[in-house]
């Protein structure tokens, strides 16, 4: 049996007061920092390493990363940075606040934007607040960055690494932790699963909390589960699927 962990990176800036973050580069909030320690206690305590960690580009998955390692006493641990891993682009609603948006369009609309499998959100412009650190990112010189994305988007640039990049790793029998978003492990739990682009949009993964996936010889799930106290983590989720409510 393989084991793969994979983590959200810990509540980053934008998302205590729930503004859509996507590309942009937001560092861990204070909390975030608590929540990374916590994950590194938690995988000590359940005799977890690793041999190897792929992260997103982003200072919040990276940061998460460091913390970890840390936390873990892992040292000079092979870290791989892939912009495969990066959240969802959420175009020209990147920087802007869950609840105001919900509120001039609507619970409908709003869903849709935010959780809509096939449904991009309007695409960024030049005058938006991201755009600018975004697209002068020598960290992307090399790719076409997408002015907004689907979580559909996110799914064909997300599987496409897991092939490349994690299963050799796992055939070899490396012990792996990706650290990564919302959206980005979102779509590699739907396609793990085999989770109907239905069925995802109800799928809530909280910060900073170890997700265990367990695979078999074939890399098919056979079970998953978080580690840590399971009614903190209940209240991890919810408190995420209701981002954007007052």
């Amino acid at each position: 049996m393989l084991k793969i962990v994979f983590i959200r990176h810990g509540q980053s800036a934008w998302n205590d007061p729930s503004r859509f973050t996507g590309w942009a580069d937001i560092a861990l909030s204070p909390l975030g920092k608590e929540e990374s320690a916590l994950a590194a206690v938690t995988l000590k305590k359940s005799k977890y390493s690793f041999d190897e960690v792929f992260q997103s580009e982003l200072k919040r998955a990276e940061d998460t990363t460091k913390i970890i390692l840390i936390g873990m006493k892992h040292k000079r641990i092979p870290v791989k940075s892939d912009w495969r891993l990066n959240e969802r682009h959420y175009g020209n609603l990147q920087g802007l606040n869950k609840a105001e948006i919900r509120a001039k369009f609507g619970e409908k609309q709003f869903m849709l934007w935010r959780r809509g499998y096939s449904v991009r959100p309007p695409k960024i412009n030049k005058s938006n607040s991201t755009y600018k650190d975004i697209y002068s990112n020598p960290v992307y010189k090399d790719i076409k960055i997408p002015l907004a994305e689907s979580l559909a988007d996110v799914v064909k640039r997300v599987i496409p690494f897991w092939k490349e990049a994690i299963i050799p790793g796992l055939k070899t029998g490396k012990k792996i932790l990706i650290s990564a978003s919302g959206n980005s492990l979102r779509a590699i739990i739907k396609y793990l699963d085999k989770v109907s682009a239905k069925e995802i949009v109800a799928l809530n993964i909280p910060t900073g909390i170890p997700l265990v996936y367990e695979l078999d010889k074939n890399f098919k799930p056979i079970r998953h589960y978080y580690l840590g106290n399971q009614k903190k983590i209940a209240a991890a989720i919810e408190k995420v699927k209701n981002q954007g409510k007052k």
